[in-house]
């Protein structure tokens, strides 16, 4: 009995036996226990899996129509008018909404926003009252249209940007005087929270400690306030207190230029105080099944109208009057309260000499408002309005935050980037006049290159700081924001931090890049001038005399060049490698490897002192998240075991005051007091992170004011040999291949700069075989012999000969034909062409890629994966290179030997010119012709196949694999067709 059950045949997803109305089909090339399958199980699977074919043999499951025994053999007319009818209405139908859809979201929408705003910028009455009138005007509809996108580009993301920071201060708490107003209010006033206002009294329970924490916390804010220390209104209970005793003293942590004392944890922890009562009662009245209905209901499709439903026009109305709203409060109301103070201080002149007056005004009405919101959240506070103190307070942190965003992302880079063109004036043999005039033409354009300049600037000077921190001991660089760190968060700091702080960091900031740009732009330049008087300046115009900006030197310099460097992953080695062995010979001199490198043992000072901190810490990684080195000193040992004449320079003092150790005021209360502080007391409860220990030196602020000579020393040489050694060795390149022709700067420069790289690249090489031995040398040399001739075919074959027939191909198609007379005889340049076939065929590797998968995208991925090393030159040249040639090969020759050829067999002399031009477009033409033609037949099949489908079909019946039949092209080809045998089973009903 167990051997027939064993042999039963059972289905592989249900494992249930056949029966006469299951039965069990093998409909693929798998045996054993997993032949057999019932219909509906596999159907079901397939529904699910949304796969035609077996996940494990590979072999496509075939099934045959069932239909109805009336059927004829050819439709009828009737049936197939029919059908094409109610196809068409369906069409018609989908088109209109469609239409509809397209007409309100890239019509109505960008239309009524310009008009709105140029009405309301119109400053005339009678433009509101002709406003309903202008609406339906067809005058100026598409430049207006184009308007109105910008107008609502600009309104939306204004209301995205004011959504997401509800959300920051929601998450990441308010600034610390809301908070605490917020605190103060769900004390001392009203009974908001029913029993939970009790409850929060009871936690907050000691109220006299407030005023002196406001104190305390107004005397550090001047210099730099730890944004984590948020004041809350009372400290922890005294249970807390007494767990929190052990905890590391951060009490005498200094705070220096741009360093943080805590992480902003704190605050995130202190300000959310959240009203227990409200907080139970929205917990009670929550239903999740309502929201997640709201949820499903409410997508992109139904937002926009692409389901078919007409409830789009209701969001139409409200994006609108979103628009409308935002315009009137956002752009009206700053602008004319900025104009009404720029008159009224009589700066007009100044404004509109600066050829962006709206601009400046709006930024003026936002500063006044901002202002304005101060005085009126004080003037509220005094008279115990609460519920306006905390609205007033809210705007005037949103208005802070777009104020903030605008200085950081606009105004700093804009200053950098004019900053940078000025002191490179004279390598360029400019003068302010021509920037002057060149503003004065163009002050959009000059404004815009500037700030990309200055923005590019910027983030290689973070990339340099990046691997500074990867090779510095970590807690050097403390007076600079580390980016890698995870509890960075620039809004949380605009929310929480002062104006003063805000200002003192922009003004440090400005110092640092222009100190920098000084050091590695003006100084250089003036040696160079003074050495070496006929280098500069560079030569900037093309062999023909036709003129280029200065700028684009440095914006190519920056976008081509220096990206490429960047992807190198050897160039970014050598440069890591460079500065670790520049701060080890610097170190070495002064005596300062213990603090800059942090590698030296600490068990032997050798006459200095051991600053101690977080040993833990990684010298590789260098994490630290802007707290100041001092700080983590200061967290070691007590504060009254330091005096102040042992502080390191570094720390800044607010009036020379020391502050009592942690132990003896708490540790809450050293932090601020409140749930904040307990909360950042708990997190630094193994001491600051990002600091390493060290030896600081006798003289430690001599040496370290030798270190900053020599690192700007140093930094100035550098740029010296970067601003010649590149240029000179392409200059005497392109003198021995071009002669006396003159060359654009920056094709001198690149082809200096790289060469240099090569043979910097090639003596690594060379050092790094020779400690191999010669026959690993020799091995080495003819692997890479063989690889640099797989690469120079494959770079031939890819680079030169298809770009260039694709850019003969593209001439004579497209440019012969429509620039070219008949009576003219067209010249094919092919430098020309062949550059031109480049970025044609870069396009058309772009769009295959992203295509549907076929043989020339697989082979495309197969060769961009294997690289240059591990180039398969036989699938590059034979299976790609090959086809893709013979393609564009017979798309060259065929029209011209059917116009040379097969033309004046048939075709009178007088046409043959004409031929011989038109016949390359002509047969473009017919193929997309019949290409159409192609796709409109095989769309009118499936409609013919579909309308049958929908008259006759009753269902489908599995076809079973043959296994009887040869599996040679079963098993080279599973998904093909194989030979099969056709049962009849129950039909599927759809």
């Amino acid at each position: 009995m167990e051997e027939d059950s064993h042999n039963q045949d059972i289905c592989r997803v249900c494992r249930c036996e056949g029966s006469s109305d299951r039965q069990l089909f093998h409909p693929c090339i798998c045996t054993g226990s997993i032949k057999f399958i019932h219909q509906d199980c596999l159907v079901q699977w397939l529904r699910y899996s949304r796969k035609e074919y077996c996940e494990l043999c590979k072999h496509r499951f075939h099934f045959t129509p069932i239909y109805a025994p009336d059927m004829p053999k050819r439709l009828p007319i009737a049936d197939i008018l029919t059908g094409l009818a109610r196809s068409m209405g369906t069409a018609i139908r989908y088109w209109l909404h469609y239409t509809l859809v397209a007409v309100a979201w890239l019509g109505v929408v960008p239309l009524t926003a310009c008009r709105i705003y140029r009405c309301l910028f119109t400053g005339s009455v009678s433009s509101v009252l002709t406003l309903p009138l202008d609406m339906l005007s067809t005058e100026n509809l598409v430049s207006d249209i184009f308007h109105g996108c910008f107008v609502v580009t600009c309104t939306l993301s204004a209301f995205i940007s004011l959504v997401w920071l509800r959300e920051q201060i929601l998450h990441g708490g308010g600034p610390d005087w809301l908070d605490q107003e917020i605190n103060n209010e769900g004390e001392g006033g009203g009974n908001i929270g029913g029993g939970g206002a009790v409850a929060v009294a009871a936690i907050n329970g000691n109220e006299a400690a407030a005023p002196q924490q406001e104190e305390a916390n107004d005397n550090v804010e001047m210099l730099d306030p730890p944004p984590a220390a948020a004041p809350v209104p009372a400290p922890v209970p005294a249970a807390v207190n007494q767990e929190l005793a052990p905890l590391p003293d951060n009490a005498n942590a200094p705070q220096g230029v741009d360093g943080e004392l805590l992480h902003e944890a704190g605050a995130a922890g202190g300000n959310n105080n959240v009203d227990v009562g409200a907080a139970a009662a929205d917990d009670v009245n929550w239903n999740p099944i309502e929201w997640d209905r709201a949820a499903e209901e409410l997508t992109w499709e139904r937002l926009l109208g692409l389901d078919g439903s007409l409830v789009f026009l209701e969001h139409v109305f409200w994006v609108v009057s979103l628009n409308t709203m935002f315009i009137l409060v956002f752009a009206f109301c700053p602008y004319h309260i900025g104009h009404f103070t720029i008159v009224g201080f009589k700066l007009k002149g100044w404004v509109t000499a600066s050829h962006f007056e709206g601009l400046v005004t709006a930024l003026c009405g936002y500063c006044v408002v901002g202002l304005c919101l101060v005085l009126l959240h004080t003037a509220a506070a005094i008279i115990r309005l609460n519920r306006s103190t905390r609205v007033l307070g809210l705007c005037y942190v949103v208005v802070k935050v777009a104020l903030l965003s605008v200085v950081e992302i606009g105004v700093f880079p804009l200053i950098g980037g004019w900053w940078l063109d000025i002191c490179s004036l004279s390598l360029f043999d400019a003068t302010l006049k021509d920037r002057e005039v060149s503003f004065k033409v163009a002050p959009g354009t000059s404004m815009f290159i500037h700030w990309l300049v200055g923005m590019v600037y910027v983030f290689y000077f973070a990339s340099f700081i990046l691997l500074l921190r990867e090779v510095l001991r970590p807690g050097v660089l403390w007076f600079l924001r580390n980016l890698n760190d995870p509890d960075f968060n620039p809004v949380q700091e605009m929310i929480h931090l002062p104006i003063v702080r805000h200002t003192r960091r922009f003004l440090a900031s400005m110092v640092i890049f222009g100190s920098t740009v000084l050091l590695m732009l003006w100084l250089p330049i003036k040696i160079i001038h003074a050495m070496w008087p006929t280098f500069l300046p560079y030569h900037i115009t093309l062999s023909s005399d036709t003129p280029v900006s200065e700028l684009s030197l440095e914006l190519l310099l920056l976008q081509v060049i220096l990206p490429a460097l960047l992807e190198q992953g050897h160039t970014r080695v050598w440069l890591k490698l460079l500065v670790r062995n520049w701060c080890a010979c610097v170190s070495h001199i002064l005596g300062l490897r213990s603090y800059l490198l942090g590698d030296v043992p600490l068990d032997d000072p050798a006459g200095g002192e051991v600053i101690g901190g977080d040993n833990n810490v990684g010298g590789a990684g260098n994490n630290d998240a802007g707290a100041g080195e001092a700080a983590a000193a200061a967290a070691a040992a007590p504060a009254p075991a330091v005096p102040p004449a042992q502080v390191d320079e570094e720390e800044a003092h607010v009036d020379d005051v020391v502050e009592p150790p942690m132990e003896a005021m708490g540790v809450a209360d050293a932090l601020g007091g409140g749930l904040g502080a307990a909360h950042q007391a708990l997190l630094q409860r193994d001491g600051p992170t990002g600091f390493q220990s060290y030896i600081r030196p006798h003289w430690f602020g001599i040496r370290i004011l030798g270190l900053v000579v020599i690192m700007c020393v140093s930094l100035t040489c550098a740029s010296v040999l970067c601003l010649t050694l590149p240029v000179l060795v392409g200059r005497h390149c392109m003198y021995a291949a071009l002669g006396d022709t003159k060359v654009h700067e920056l094709y001198t420069g690149a082809c200096g700069l790289y060469l240099c790289l090569l043979c910097i690249r090639g003596i690594n090489l060379l050092s790094q075989w020779l400690q191999m031995g010669w026959s690993q040398v020799l091995n080495r040399l003819r692997t890479w012999g063989l690889m640099a001739s797989k690469a120079i075919i494959a770079l031939f074959v890819v680079a030169v000969v298809i770009p260039l027939m694709v850019g003969v191909l593209m001439e004579l198609v497209i440019v012969i034909p429509l620039r070219v007379p008949l009576h003219q005889t067209p010249i094919l340049f092919l430098w020309q062409d062949w550059a031109l076939g480049v970025l044609y065929t870069k396009i058309m590797c772009a769009l295959v890629m992203m295509g549907p998968n076929w043989w020339l995208k697989t082979h495309l991925e197969h060769i961009y994966l294997g690289g240059v090393r591990g180039l398969d030159l036989h699938l590059l040249v034979c299976q790609t290179a090959i086809p893709v040639i013979a393609a564009l090969s017979a798309c060259l020759s065929l029209p011209y030997i059917t116009a040379h050829s097969l033309a004046p067999l048939v075709a009178p002399p007088s046409s043959l010119i004409l031929i011989e031009r038109r016949i390359y477009p002509a047969l473009l033409i017919i193929s997309v012709v019949t290409s159409l033609i192609v796709m409109q037949v095989v769309q009118f099949t499936r409609l013919y196949e579909h309308i049958k489908n929908d008259k006759y079909l009753v269902g489908r019946r599995l076809v079973n694999y043959d296994h009887t039949s040869s599996t040679t092209s079963s098993s080279t080809s599973p998904i093909t067709e194989t030979p099969q045998q056709e049962i009849e089973v129950a039909p599927f009903v759809r």
